[in-house]
């Protein structure tokens, strides 16, 4: 096999565990139009992403529980095959993990195949947290969708079609304001991109630091909180104890689903501070096994469109 940029790379990896492609990666995509994240019906994943080396268009399938298959195109094929394993969660460590409720218990049992991966990508991940924030899902895709296939570049190889790598921190720096208007970007998500993007190469090191280090950094930019920095964390470190604090709906979700009635976000830090750091592996347990309780209560959040304001 061949792609536009020289052979293909692949690597194998082989698991002691078993492993979940679809679960894993899952919070890697960005809606169904993702231009970055194409899973097929087969169960397929196809990735785009951009390292220093360059960009690269992967392929993940799973012939079996414990067998992994990446196949890679582009510049950056060497760098991102060295990255397999923890994207696939194999370096995730839930030791320590012993929760106590009957349906975390019964959802960790049952889900032996989740593991939280982790990309490395720390501004890939930021971006289109950034976007999400205080809007709809719905409205932060579509601007995700049209600031990456109007600004990125075309997928290396046999990617399918529509397929692009996200740019790099200097050309989203120099995103007009006009666009990301037309992308229906307000100004102040808007600044909060440009100004990562300026700091983007202080803000790569997190990788490598603790928790509370990694979130401290992160908030140093302007228009970065919390639930911002969990968003982050979970995608490009696979951090386990990232708690999506200030979410429109998971305090609710995690209330009624534990206790049997709504929460206040701070009232859900303190029932979950007994599983830490292992809070988000608690959410992830409870939205994968299908045991999370979602109550309608009022309006879903309005989709804003802030091209005619």
């Amino acid at each position: 096999m061949s792609g536009s940029e020289g052979p293909v790379l692949r690597r194998t990896i082989h698991s002691d565990r078993p492993l979940s492609l679809r679960h894993t990666l899952s919070p890697h995509r960005r809606g169904r139009s993702d231009p970055t994240h194409r899973t097929l019906p087969d169960g397929t994943i196809w990735r785009t992403s951009l390292f220093a080396s360059g960009a690269v268009t992967y392929r993940l399938r799973q012939p079996s529980r414990t067998e992994v298959v990446a196949d890679v195109w582009g510049k950056g094929a060497e760098e991102f095959v060295a990255t397999v394993p923890g994207l696939i969660g194999m370096l995730d460590d839930a030791t320590g993990f012993a929760p106590e409720h009957r349906i975390l218990v019964e959802a960790a049992r049952r889900l032996t195949h989740l593991h939280l991966g982790r990309t490395g990508q720390v501004f890939e991940a930021l971006v289109p947290a950034v976007l999400e924030q205080k809007v709809h899902g719905v409205a932060a895709f579509a601007s995700w969708r049209r600031l990456v296939t109007r600004f990125g570049t075309p997928a290396p190889g046999p990617a399918p079609s529509g397929m692009a790598v996200s740019p790099p921190p200097e050309v989203w720096r120099r995103i007009p304001s006009w666009e990301f208007h037309r992308a229906n970007v307000d100004p102040k998500r808007a600044r909060t991109i440009v100004e990562a993007a300026r700091v983007a190469d202080k803000l790569t090191p997190i990788v490598d630091m603790t928790h509370d280090d990694a979130y401290r950094r992160l908030r140093l930019v302007p228009g970065i909180g919390e639930w911002t920095a969990a968003e982050v964390c979970q995608r490009a470190l696979g951090d386990a104890d990232a708690l999506s604090v200030g979410d429109y709906h998971l305090a609710a979700v995690i209330g009624w689903s534990l206790v049997g009635a709504p929460m206040t976000d701070d009232e859900m830090v303190a029932y979950l501070e007994p599983l830490r750091p292992h809070r988000y592996r608690a959410v992830r347990l409870l939205e994968v096994s299908g045991m999370a309780v979602r109550p309608k209560f009022g309006p879903r959040t309005a989709i804003t469109d802030h091209r005619f304001h």
